[in-house]
């Protein structure tokens, strides 16, 4: 299990518990308004410049969704309400790829018990470690087969039903849907497992980059030694636990 008791050093960070809820209810609404907005537009009229800023501003968001659910499982999310940290995490995971919480947090619990080690599920073992092979397997990992079906089910019946019903275009759903989750996927992958867990070592290694930078790019996982070591701290308050 993860642990879900502070430790002293834990304890004496800086931050409000309070936020944890706050963020979530920010980052989903901001990510349901964006996602109806946005598809219900005609994106045509807009430059490329403008889709751009549409895919880079929901893949920023569909990141937070993981975040959300990954706090969710170190129960920094809502601290103080294991019913609704949890009901939070799922809610946030199935809105970014109907992935199974239950599922993810098992996984994860492996992930920070052995970390960079074979049987790590965030961990490659093979022959070429620094391919596009690491990547498809951290895919394979959190996207079973069967969810896999019902994920393509559901984004076929979606596509239909917008084009046919609300007039949406294959293009507002690419960009607004699809692209942001292949996107945040990527960013997932580069930023809190390749980088920092690439090391033939196998120890964990944190980039600190200007928190302004360190936020867009990843919510702060860059900070990643750190959330190892501080698995409890929410990714918000990564930043203040700089080892």
């Amino acid at each position: 299990m993860i642990s879900t008791t502070l430790t002293t050093a834990q304890a004496m960070i800086p931050y409000s518990k309070n936020l944890g809820i706050v963020w979530a209810i920010v980052i989903i609404s901001l990510w349901l308004l964006s996602f109806v907005g946005f598809l219900l537009i005609d994106l045509t009229q807009f430059s490329t410049v403008y889709w751009i800023a549409i895919v880079l501003s929901r893949t920023f968001l569909q990141t937070g969704l993981f975040i959300l659910a990954h706090d969710a499982m170190h129960q920094s999310l809502v601290p103080s309400n294991a019913t609704l940290n949890h009901a939070i995490g799922k809610f946030a995971i199935g809105l970014y790829a109907l992935l199974n919480y239950d599922q993810c947090l098992r996984n994860h619990q492996r992930h920070h018990q052995i970390p960079g080690q074979v049987g790590d599920p965030d961990f490659h073992d093979g022959s070429n470690p620094q391919g596009l092979s690491w990547y498809f397997r951290f895919l394979r990992t959190y996207l079973t087969l069967s969810q896999m079906l019902v994920f393509v089910t559901v984004v076929g019946i979606g596509l239909v039903g917008s084009i046919l019903v609300l007039q949406v275009s294959a293009m507002n759903f690419a960009l607004v849907w699809m692209a942001p989750l292949i996107l945040s996927s990527l960013q997932l992958f580069c930023f809190g497992t390749y980088l920092p867990h690439r090391h033939e070592d196998n120890l964990i290694r944190s980039a600190y980059y200007p928190k302004v930078i360190s936020l867009l790019i990843c919510y702060h996982f860059s900070y990643h030694q750190e959330h190892h070591s501080y698995p409890n701290v929410p990714w918000y308050a990564l930043p203040d636990c700089k080892l």
